[in-house]
């Protein structure tokens, strides 16, 4: 009704301007029978006034459309109005409709071929990977330069796997399953897959978690963004030697709380509120090599997706802590 006034509210002003100016014209003429012009004033407002009922009532699917926004491309109802301008309307926006779900289909469709794709050359990668890895295993201790063979693939396989959890993302509602999660076991799992980056890098982990600690959540995933917090502190902590990275668990009101703590150093102030942002490394990123940008943003994405908080803290020179907080 809103959109009919607005749309009419000219019109009518220019009808009354009209009628007046009629009336004008013959006062001006010396006409003064002032019953009749009323007259005929109010039957031309009358007859206006019948217009826009009948225009509204064959026009009120249209108006009430137009006067609401649809939410999803599912919401769209074809107008079938006797009208000519809601009929050409209907016609437009099907045609309209029909063109962005035929480009849309072609979009997920392509999508879906480059997930496939991505999938697949993650795990034809991961065989050449693991014959280098088998093949320097027993070779570790008698030449250094196999030992820095091991550290690369190991890297080169926690880089696919973060190809393949992004990918995952894509169809993460397909992938995710709720269930009881042992916070110290998902955090041994990370530190057991690190054991090799911590001691390259000369970083001991610390673990404070009561084992009968458990959360709703996904566990791959968890352990997925653990195993990324910690390369995070991992790498940024190697500046010097015995310094430690701890993960500890506690219970909070209504909620438990898991950090990431390492002693490192830190953010500065100025990167704080762009660090989830996909390929931002700050100015630490000039510094290590290896920064790519992607990590937090991940797992923030992960988090927000499994409905679980994440907040950071940092101070330059002195460490960072990642908070994740699970709602009871």
């Amino acid at each position: 009704m809103k959109l009919f006034i607005k749309e009419h509210i000219v019109l009518t002003c220019w009808v009354i301007v009209v009628l007046l100016t009629v009336v004008a014209v013959f006062w001006y003429d010396g006409y003064d029978h002032w019953l009749t012009a009323t007259y005929a004033v109010s039957l031309g407002l009358v007859l206006y006034a019948a217009y826009l009922i009948y225009r509204y009532l064959s026009h009120r699917m249209f108006y009430s459309r137009m006067s609401h926004r649809m939410n999803d491309l599912k919401e769209f109802v074809p107008l079938n109005e006797p009208a000519p301008l809601p009929q050409a309307l209907s016609e437009l926006l099907d045609s309209q409709y029909g063109h962005y779900y035929a480009h849309l289909h072609r979009l997920e469709q392509r999508q879906q071929e480059y997930l496939t794709f991505m999938n697949q050359w993650v795990h034809q990668m991961k065989t050449p990977l693991s014959v280098i890895e088998l093949t320097v295993e027993d070779q570790e201790d008698e030449d250094p330069r196999f030992i820095s063979i091991r550290e690369e693939a190991d890297q080169m396989r926690r880089g696919l796997e973060t190809v393949l959890y992004m990918a995952r993302l894509e169809t993460f509602e397909q992938d995710f399953s709720v269930e009881p999660v042992s916070l110290k076991a998902a955090g041994e799992e990370a530190i057991h897959e690190l054991k090799r980056f911590f001691i390259r890098n000369h970083v001991y982990p610390e673990m404070k978690i009561d084992s009968a600690l458990m959360v709703q959540s996904d566990a791959k995933w968890i352990r997925f963004v653990l195993v990324q917090l910690l390369s995070n502190a991992i790498k940024y902590s190697s500046g010097g030697k015995g310094q430690k990275v701890t993960i500890q668990a506690y219970e909070a009101t209504r909620s438990i709380i898991l950090e990431v703590k390492d002693q490192g150093v830190g953010i500065p102030k100025s990167d704080l509120n762009r660090v989830y942002q996909p390929f931002f490394t700050g100015e630490n990123g000039r510094h290590f090599k290896e920064s790519t940008g992607m990590g937090l943003y991940i797992v923030k994405d992960v988090l927000t997706r499994m409905n679980h908080r994440i907040d950071l803290t940092s101070a330059q020179g002195e460490g960072t802590t990642v908070t994740i907080t699970f709602e009871n």
